[in-house]
């Protein structure tokens, strides 16, 4: 196999600018980088450089104004709404700084969402291996007691392990984790990041972290540095 069949997700030449008004204020400007299958990649760079930005348009959250996204070398581009919403539901996995939990569900149904949001027939044909399955990752996550408790009940650190669930309920390929340890603790940050890595290998995925810890950046296979609106692929020793 050669090294482009085992890059899983890819941005080529990536331009972003958003505008307020009459004012334009450009991202990213030729920004390329890729993940191959299984491989840890961090992103970092300095506030406001666009780390986000290329996140989301990885993950087709945002589009870009210019370039390439592939995926297993399809070109998402041109991919209507419902199909990106598709391909991000099915394939991809999304952890952030704020968990995003809706208040008035319970954990377990909180992990649920995302296997809810498959077609309708096919999530009621499924939907008791669906149970068992987001029950089994708050099991592997330590919250086998919390299944039942709203994320006001539960701390900073559980919030964050039940979005991580979330992420995987429907078994994607990628994991994008934007900021997953910012609102927390060293201690509950640091745990958090472990139990990313044991996923990433438990499961199979490729993770593609942002993140302004150096420690973590050191852990990847792999380190993209945002400036000037472009990635520059450096060695773990530029920490």
């Amino acid at each position: 196999m050669n090294d482009d069949a085992k890059i899983i997700i890819r941005a080529q030449n990536v331009h972003k600018s958003y505008s307020e008004g009459e004012i334009r204020t450009p991202v990213l400007n030729g920004c390329s980088m890729h993940a191959a299958e299984g491989e840890f990649v961090a992103v970092t760079g300095p506030s406001g450089a666009g780390k986000s930005t290329l996140l989301h348009i990885l993950g087709l959250i945002d589009v870009p104004d210019l370039g390439e996204i592939t995926c297993r070398g399809r070109n998402l581009a041109g991919l209507k709404e419902s199909e990106r919403a598709a391909v991000r539901n099915r394939d991809f996995g999304f952890v952030f700084q704020a968990y995003h939990l809706i208040n008035e569900l319970s954990a377990l149904e909180n992990v649920l969402l995302p296997a809810m949001l498959r077609p309708w027939p096919e999530y009621l044909r499924g939907r008791i291996e669906f149970r068992e399955r987001a029950a089994s990752l708050l099991s592997r996550i330590g919250l086998a007691e919390r299944l039942r408790h709203k994320p006001r009940q539960l701390s900073g650190g559980e919030r964050q392990r039940v979005a991580i669930a979330r992420a995987l309920m429907n078994s994607p390929h990628l994991l994008f984790c934007d900021e997953p340890t910012g609102n927390l603790d060293e201690k509950n940050s640091r745990s958090v990041f472990d139990l990313l890595l044991e996923l990433r290998e438990e499961e199979k995925l490729t993770l593609v972290l942002v993140t302004h810890e150096r420690d973590y950046a050191a852990a990847a296979d792999r380190v993209y540095h945002i400036h000037n609106g472009r990635a520059e692929e450096t060695g773990r020793g530029f920490l």
